[in-house]
């Protein structure tokens, strides 16, 4: 029992050390960003060409996908395999976030944060439709994925036109993406984006008649985006069914007529307690 015990407390101790010397990283590519510093055991396994998903096909050691010249912040490193922080992702609470050495270019000091610029609102908005059909990817804000997971770690069969690993996005990835990057890539930034729509005790109706393009409906935990002044769209997580959802769109109405058979309307979402059954409306493009 003293080896693993040992072994265990050497490791602690290299990723502290690192980390009182604290150097810094661009991500040069589009990098996955995991929960974990085990990236060979997710994509690929002991013999290299198994996923790790869970029931509903999903990887949810996937944070998000750091886009290309995100900086990154190196708290430590294991192998090829660095603890990081940075300001496009908020670390979990008691987790951590890893990249792989070889998605990002090392820095001797703090480099610039990643250059955002909105996109014009028809823009994002085509970018949306265009995105109607992508399947549901955990943690997935890049449609196409990224290919580089099987040139570095994937060696299963892939067959022609397949879609590279983690294709697909999810409910605020598939906002961050027709943005390119510029909201946030959460849904617990999300709830307090923008300005809030006052909404409280409103009918469906009335909610409805508020709301302009790109206005977000969102609790923390799931985003719906107003696509124009009739639809809703959303990448919606559908386990057990073929392919296990993607991005749909639905007439509004409807789809606020099914939040509001078990969510309420806030103008506000509040600061304290588990609220399960609220959602609030954000406003935020042109503010």
């Amino acid at each position: 029992m003293k080896f693993p015990i040992l072994l265990i407390t050497v490791l602690a101790i290299c990723w502290a050390t690192f980390s009182e010397a604290a150097q810094y990283a661009v991500a040069r590519i589009a990098a996955p960003v995991l929960n974990t510093p085990s990236f060979s055991a997710v994509f690929g396994g002991r013999d290299g060409k198994t996923l790790k998903t869970d029931r509903c096909g999903q990887v949810r050691e996937l944070e998000f996908i750091a886009l290309p010249g995100t900086s990154f912040k190196l708290l430590g490193k294991s192998n090829d395999v660095y603890r990081v922080e940075t300001t496009d992702y908020p670390t979990p609470a008691n987790g951590k976030l890893y990249v792989d050495s070889r998605f990002i270019e090392l820095r001797d000091s703090q480099p610039p944060e990643r250059t955002r610029k909105l996109p014009e609102r028809q823009k994002v908005i085509s970018d949306l439709r265009g995105a109607i059909g992508s399947p549901y990817v955990w943690g997935g804000n890049v449609q196409q994925g990224v290919g580089e997971l099987s040139e570095i770690f994937y060696q299963g069969t892939r067959a022609p036109g397949k879609p590279e690993l983690l294709a697909g996005l999810d409910c605020s990835g598939l906002l961050y993406q027709a943005t390119q990057g510029w909201t946030p890539r959460n849904t617990s930034q999300l709830i307090s984006f923008g300005t809030g729509l006052t909404i409280a005790h409103k009918t469906v109706g009335e909610i409805s008649r508020l709301l302009e393009p790109l206005d977000l409906i969102v609790w923390n935990g799931h985003v719906i985006i107003v696509l124009d002044k009739g639809t809703a769209i959303e990448s919606r997580l559908e386990c057990g069914k073929p392919g296990h959802g993607g991005v749909v769109t639905t007439e509004l109405e409807q789809r606020l007529a099914e939040i509001m058979r078990t969510r309420r309307p806030m103008d506000s979402w509040p600061t304290a307690g588990k609220q399960r059954d609220l959602f609030v409306v954000r406003r935020w493009f042109g503010l």
